[in-house]
């Protein structure tokens, strides 16, 4: 279940808008002022018990109060106490229909009971129209899950969209939005699956599926199948071949590199565009030591395509590794440039400058690759698709 955080300025706002004309006379209106500074005191505080001891007694003494019944259902939310919530916007609304905030507070708590076809109009007039931010992103999140469980999926999607580009950097809505997308990609590919079993876009799938957990004889067999009814389908013999590296790397099995290799060319015979089944050929003869082979076919890719940043990078490494360090400069100065953060083609350059005896070149080529190498973040692994290609690599024991 989603949990979202309230914010507790409507609390604040509404309690320090609460009219003391409005309080009970005499005695009773220090009473009653006494119990809202103590409330707000402990609201501000995040003491929402006491906070809620204290409004609780204010509002028997001024029940007629809408700001107090407002603040009071601040407060139940907040403690999760959602029917009560209700209860008290109810009757807030009653005493004072125009008391700002309430409808959004409301259908947050008719979400959080499960009651999503009450909530979703006071939720979209809440994302849709809300002026205050806290209170958009309150909706919005809870709107993505009332979306969900009530079967509307594309409305959903929506809705995490306009929260991405709203709150790009917001974790809470990363997270949600994420799982929103998840989701529906699920919901598609069974519809996919019910509507075209035995079609090509259900055998690609399954094998993308398979080869996401690791069960690569399967997703071979899946896309083999996909080969058999479009023996000229592009991007197939390429997936095979990432499959077949991926488990090389896994397990130095020279058989499954023999295989990605002709898997490789296999694409290239189809699709003689592939830069990157060419890429992974030159990658592959540059790991074997054919250096000769991997130079042309690197320079093939990069005369092709002269922004692919792996390919240049690759091809100044190959470079490097024949003695040739000037010819390596350009190349990976391109590959800097199309990506700044690239540790490898960093420290590449700060060899090749060296090599070509730029030593003042050299000294901050490299200083910007410690730079990288040391506040480079962990990130979760891309999913693999066909655009994917194996990243250039330093050699183990690098030292920065």
């Amino acid at each position: 279940m989603m949990r979202i955080r309230w914010n507790l300025a409507l609390a604040l706002a509404v309690c320090s808008c609460c009219p003391h004309s409005a309080w009970p006379q005499a005695g009773n209106q220090e009473q009653a002022a006494n119990y809202a500074e103590a409330g707000q005191k402990a609201l501000a505080a995040g003491r929402y018990a006491d906070a809620r001891q204290n409004f609780e007694e204010l509002e028997k003494l001024a029940p007629g109060v809408a700001e107090v019944h407002a603040t009071l259902a601040a407060i139940y939310f907040k403690l999760r106490e959602y029917e009560l919530a209700i209860r008290e916007v109810r009757s807030a609304q009653q005493l004072k229909p125009s008391l700002p905030r309430l409808d959004s507070l409301l259908g947050l708590s008719l979400s959080e009971l499960g009651r999503f076809q009450e909530a979703l109009p006071r939720l979209e007039k809440g994302f849709k129209q809300g002026s205050d931010p806290e209170v958009k992103r309150m909706c919005g999140l809870q709107l993505m899950r009332a979306y969900t469980e009530l079967g509307r999926d594309p409305d959903a999607v929506e809705t995490a969209l306009a929260m991405n580009k709203l709150y790009p950097d917001d974790p809470e809505v990363l997270y949600h939005t994420g799982r929103t997308y998840g989701n529906y990609a699920y919901i598609v590919m069974e519809k996919l699956h019910d509507k075209a079993p035995n079609s090509v876009w259900m055998l690609q799938a399954q094998g993308e599926a398979n080869e996401a957990q690791k069960n690569y004889d399967a997703a071979i067999i899946a896309f083999n199948h996909v080969l058999e009814i479009d023996p000229r389908r592009n991007g197939v013999h390429y997936r095979i071949g990432r499959i077949y590296l991926t488990r090389f790397n896994e397990g130095q099995k020279a058989e499954d590199r023999e295989a990605a290799q002709r898997e490789f060319s296999a694409e290239l015979e189809i699709d003689p565009g592939n830069g990157n089944a060419r890429y992974e050929l030159a990658t592959i003869q540059a790991d074997l030591g054919n250096l000769d082979d991997a130079r042309r076919l690197y320079k093939d890719v990069v005369e092709r395509y002269p922004d692919f940043e792996e390919a240049l990078v690759g091809l100044g490494g190959v470079l490097l590794d024949s003695q040739k360090a000037g010819d390596a400069v350009a190349p990976l100065e391109r590959a800097t440039h199309i990506n700044p953060e690239d540790e490898v083609a960093w420290y590449r350059l700060g060899r090749a400058y060296r090599g070509a005896g730029k030593m003042q070149d050299s000294a901050k080529a490299l200083a910007e690759y410690r730079r990288i190498h040391s506040s480079t973040p962990g990130t979760l692994p891309k999913p693999n698709s066909e655009d994917t290609v194996t990243p250039q690599k330093l050699p183990p024991g690098t030292q920065p």
